[in-house]
């Protein structure tokens, strides 16, 4: 069994198409419209953006989470600063022997995105 899609809230489907274009340095793969659905691709899981989801916390593995709020440039309201909240011994949730760094921002339609960098510790 493999996680194929999650869903995610958008009211505005331009306004999150670029946010989540420069959010992921990625163009989306589909758009719906009718019914307003809009996909992005995560390494072969479907992010979905929909006017009739809930909201949901993801996260999302980034190289760094320091280059990323720097490239959103303000776009995205940071929630929480980019910290370190593990060191990994082993390699049961993440690389051993590296340093977990997550933040929190806010996307452009009100949703919580957590984001998430290994760097050796």
């Amino acid at each position: 069994m493999r996680l194929v899609q999650v869903a995610q809230h958008a009211d505005d489907l331009d306004r999150a198409e670029a946010f989540y274009s420069e959010l992921l340095g990625a163009r989306s793969t589909a758009r719906f419209d009718p019914p307003g659905l809009l996909f992005f691709d995560l390494d072969g899981v479907r992010l979905l953006l929909d006017r009739n989801a809930p909201s949901a916390l993801i996260y999302l593995h980034v190289d760094n989470v320091h280059e990323v709020l720097e490239r959103l440039d303000g776009r995205a309201e940071v929630l929480s600063a980019p910290h370190v909240i593990f060191t990994h011994d082993g390699d049961a949730l993440g690389p051993g022997g590296h340093e977990e760094w997550q933040a929190f921002i806010r996307d452009s339609e009100g949703n919580t995105v957590g984001l998430i960098a290994f760097q050796r510790a």
